[in-house]
């Protein structure tokens, strides 16, 4: 039996996209997100999307997170995952923890926009699709081809990835 999954995005890089005027990375204007791109490519079955925000996660603070809890809770799928910059991740992880019982809750994110190609985007988030259907309840990080329960989720800033 195929359990339900919802993603709950919250912006990060994995959903910038080229600004042509300034020549940097921004959300879409029209506030569309690429999580339906990735999930298109992967050729994965349809999932419910919910956009809470688009932030870079430097800019997230603990009432952006206390809308993740609340969008956790009230959400009707035991399977979440949410989409959310790196910078922050391992902090909003880990006031996720212990706040989401009988829930698996997936955080993941990327180094590079999926809109630029050469992403990490399309790999982590099917890495979080597989985590999300079989790891027990709790809350998690998938980066890079592993999985770290929310304690252990630390961006190596030197590296480019979660390590140990």
């Amino acid at each position: 039996m195929t359990q339900e999954i919802a993603i709950l995005i919250t912006g990060g890089t994995m959903d910038k996209v080229h600004d042509t005027q300034t020549e940097g990375l921004i959300f879409d204007p029209n506030g569309k997100t690429r999580i339906g791109a990735i999930l298109k490519q992967g050729r994965s079955r349809s999932v419910r999307r919910q956009i809470l925000f688009q932030i870079d996660s430097l800019e997230m603070n603990d009432a952006h997170r206390d809308q993740i809890l609340e969008a956790i809770k009230s959400a009707p799928e035991n399977q979440i995952i949410v989409t959310h910059g790196t910078g922050t991740m391992e902090l909003t992880a880990q006031f996720l923890e212990g706040k989401v019982e009988h829930k698996t809750v997936i955080l993941t994110g990327a180094m590079r926009p999926q809109s630029l190609g050469r992403s990490d985007a399309g790999f982590n988030v099917g890495g979080a699709m597989i985590a999300a259907q079989t790891l027990s309840p709790g809350v998690y990080g998938v980066m890079n081809g592993r999985v770290f329960k929310a304690q252990e989720l630390h961006k190596n800033t030197e590296t480019g990835r979660f390590d140990d």
